[in-house]
C-alpha cells in the first residue's frame, strides 16, 4: 500500500527549497524530492559569476534567517560581488541543511492523477506515494533549446551551454558560441580563458550590455526594484506579479519580452579582449567534416571549427518533464508550453502546482529568476493553507489564454 501525504515538492533548487521553507512555516510538512542545487552544479560552468546582484539572489525571504546576508555572516568571510557560482551553490546547500535535513534524494519517475483526487508519485526504486498536492519546481534543464540546424549532431561537436559544468576541456580548440545573452558571453569568456580560440555569433545587430544604468542611490531605487528583473521602470512593474497578471495580455507579453531580452552583464566586458564577436549574422547550414564542423552563415561566409556551444536559451514545455505522462499533461491548460495558473500557482488540474519558469505566462518574468522565489513560495503556501475549495477555470478564462499563438521570446 502506498504512503499518503498532504504535499510533495519535486525539485530541490531555489524554488523547491523556498517552497519547502514557506510551507513548513505555514504548518504544512511537504515531502521534497531532488538533489539540492543540482542544476547549478551540473549545468552551469565552473568559474561562472551570477548576473543577478546580491539583493536579487536570496532564496525566499531576503530579510529572513535564511538570506544570503545570514549565510555570509555564518560563512565568516565576505562573499565576492558578483557572486561566484560556487558560493551560491554553497548557500543553497546551507539553506537545504537548515530546513530539509530529511530531503529525499531519490528521482521521481512518474506523476499520475488519481480518479478519486490527488496524485500517485512513483519513485525510481519503485515505491509509490500518494499525495493530495504536487508542487513541481523541477527547473529548466528539460527545456534546453537547440536550433534545428544542429539536430542530430553529437554533443562532442555541438553542445548546449547547459551541458557544461566545466569549460576547461575546450582549451586549445576552435570554438564558436551561438547566442547573445549572458550564458553565451560568459561561456565564451570562460572557454577563452581556458585556452580556446573563441568567436561569439549573434543575430542581433549589436551586443546589449546590462548594467549601464546605476541601481544605487535614491534615483536608482526609484527606477529599479531590488529584484532587478527588467529595464528601468519595467523592473518596478514586474516585481509585482499580482499586478502583472491583471494587466492586458498584450501588455504582459511586452513586459516579458523586454525583461527577458538577451544581454550580458557589463562587468564581463573587460574580459572579452580575446573573443571575436560577429553581430547581425545567423548560421544557415551545418556540415560535419573529418570530426569537425563547417558552419555557413547567412552572409555566405564559412567557419571551420572543432566545437559549437549553443547558448540558445530555453523553451518552456511542461510536456518535456519526463515524469509527467501525456495523459496528465493533456489535462493541463497551456499556452506555448506554459501552464495557465491561478492565483496560488495551481494549474487547471486541481492540486497540481508549477513554480519557476513554467509560471512566467501567468505571473510575468520575475518568477523565472531566483529573485521570484520569495513571492512564489509565500503565495503558494498561503494558497494551500487558506483555500480549501479547488478553483475551476471558467470557459471565458480558458478561451482568453488559449487565444494567443506563438512562443514568447
Amino acid at each position: 500500500m502506498s504512503k499518503r501525504l498532504d504535499a510533495i515538492v519535486i525539485g530541490a533548487g531555489p524554488y523547491g527549497l523556498a517552497a519547502a521553507a514557506a510551507l513548513r512555516s505555514a504548518g504544512v510538512d511537504p515531502h521534497v524530492f531532488g538533489e539540492p542545487m543540482s542544476f547549478w552544479m551540473e549545468h552551469m560552468p565552473k568559474g561562472m559569476l551570477l548576473r543577478s546582484p546580491w539583493g536579487a539572489s536570496h532564496i525566499g525571504d531576503p530579510g529572513g534567517p535564511l538570506s544570503l546576508d545570514e549565510f555570509e555572516r555564518v560563512h565568516g568571510s565576505e562573499i565576492a560581488r558578483p557572486i561566484p557560482l560556487a558560493d551560491f551553490v554553497s548557500y543553497g546547500r546551507w539553506f537545504q541543511h537548515r530546513i530539509l535535513s530529511d530531503l529525499d534524494r531519490r528521482r521521481v519517475e512518474r506523476v499520475e492523477a488519481l480518479d478519486e483526487g490527488g496524485f500517485r508519485v512513483t519513485i525510481d526504486d519503485g515505491e509509490a506515494i500518494d499525495s493530495r498536492r504536487v508542487v513541481i519546481a523541477a527547473g529548466i534543464a528539460s527545456f534546453a533549446w537547440r536550433p534545428p540546424e544542429f539536430d542530430g549532431l553529437p554533443t562532442g561537436l555541438a553542445s548546449h551551454s547547459s551541458d557544461h559544468a566545466d569549460l576547461g576541456d575546450l582549451g586549445g580548440r576552435n570554438v564558436v558560441v551561438i547566442g547573445g545573452g549572458q550564458s553565451a558571453l560568459e561561456s565564451g569568456v570562460l572557454a577563452g580563458e581556458a585556452g580556446a580560440k573563441v568567436e561569439v555569433i549573434l543575430r542581433a545587430p549589436a551586443l546589449r550590455w546590462v548594467g549601464r544604468a546605476t541601481r544605487d542611490g535614491p534615483l536608482g531605487r526609484v527606477f529599479f526594484h531590488r529584484t532587478d528583473v527588467g529595464p528601468a521602470v519595467v523592473s518596478q512593474i514586474v516585481a509585482r506579479p499580482t499586478l502583472v497578471r491583471r494587466l492586458p495580455l498584450r501588455t504582459q507579453r511586452h513586459l516579458t519580452r523586454r525583461s527577458l531580452a538577451a544581454g550580458a552583464a557589463l562587468w564581463l566586458r573587460p574580459r572579452m579582449t580575446n573573443i571575436a564577436l560577429t553581430v547581425g549574422r545567423r548560421v544557415t547550414e551545418v556540415a560535419r567534416s573529418n570530426g569537425h564542423l563547417r558552419l555557413r552563415l547567412d552572409d555566405g561566409s564559412g567557419r571551420d571549427i572543432d566545437h559549437v556551444i549553443l547558448a540558445t536559451g530555453y523553451h518552456v514545455d511542461i510536456g518535456r518533464y519526463a515524469f509527467l505522462p501525456r495523459s496528465l499533461v493533456s489535462r493541463v491548460v497551456c499556452v506555448d508550453g506554459h501552464p495557465v495558473l491561478d492565483e496560488g500557482f495551481q494549474s487547471s488540474v486541481p492540486g497540481l502546482h508549477f513554480l519557476g519558469a513554467p509560471a512566467v505566462h501567468s505571473f510575468g518574468p520575475l518568477v523565472r529568476f531566483v529573485a521570484g522565489t520569495d513571492f512564489a513560495a509565500r503565495t503558494l503556501a498561503r494558497s494551500i493553507v487558506q483555500r480549501h475549495v479547488m478553483p475551476t477555470f471558467s470557459g471565458d478564462r480558458r478561451a482568453l489564454y488559449r487565444a494567443p499563438e506563438g512562443r514568447p521570446r
